[in-house]
């Protein structure tokens, strides 16, 4: 870590300069974007700066964890079409600035219709509406949501055609069902994950469309059908 006010190099995780006592800036460890001294949240990708120290073995000082529940959710499925032939084309940090500028999009669309991003799958992404937040119509939120996906990442890929040759196109699957969400892992490793067949088929669904298209399944499908105009397969 280079110190701003006299240049001195300071080893990582520093928070004050070695030879000058000047307060250094803060990397974020899950984007590495340099943030101000002072910040507790990256103002790239708004990441904690600061991980609360728990005392090791100690339940008390864990979160609490939430009861497994029984949900009626959308859970959809998006990936990144032709992210091997792009792996092959481009550099890794040039991939990797290319699949989350398609992240970001993506993720900027679920939260505006209050869908929650499970997982981050490599160049996929597990969303769920109606977890942990309920609404109306979540399978509406979910088909508007992933519409404007493909719209959104369709212009994104404009742009990177234009700078770098770089085609981009997603594939959405959806189903509805109900599930089992708690959580699952070991260790400091813990995530709530939906259990059950809706996650299994959402996933074969995506597998199944076409470049910039969604797939939703009959259960989906009689949930939406009064507002879009879907097509049988």
């Amino acid at each position: 870590m280079v110190c701003p006010e006299c240049q001195s190099e300071n080893p990582d995780g520093m928070k004050y300069c070695g030879e000058c006592g000047s307060a250094l800036p803060r990397a974020c460890r899950e984007c590495g974007f340099l943030n101000p001294p002072g910040f507790r949240y990256c103002g790239e990708c708004g990441a904690a700066l600061e991980a609360r120290a728990q005392p090791a073995g100690d339940p008390a000082a864990r979160q609490e964890e939430r009861p497994a529940e029984r949900r009626q959710i959308t859970v959809m499925f998006c990936d990144l079409v032709g992210s091997t032939a792009l792996s092959a084309r481009l550099d890794p940090e040039e991939l990797r600035e290319v699949i989350r500028a398609y992240q970001e999009v993506s993720a900027r669309v679920i939260e505006r219709y209050e869908g929650y991003v499970a997982q981050y799958l490599g160049d996929g992404m597990l969303v769920y509406f109606g977890y942990p937040a309920a609404h109306e119509r979540e399978a509406e939120r979910a088909v508007r949501a992933g519409l404007e996906v493909i719209g959104r990442v369709k212009k994104l890929g404009r742009r990177l055609s234009a700078e770098r040759s770089i085609q981009l196109s997603v594939r959405i699957g959806l189903h509805t069902g109900v599930v089992v969400v708690g959580e699952i892992g070991g260790g400091a490793r813990r995530e709530h994950l939906a259990l059950g067949e809706v996650p299994n088929v959402a996933s074969r669904l995506q597998q199944m469309a076409d470049p910039d298209t969604l797939v939703v399944s009959g259960a989906t499908y009689r949930l939406v059908r009064q507002v879009f105009d879907c097509v049988s397969l």
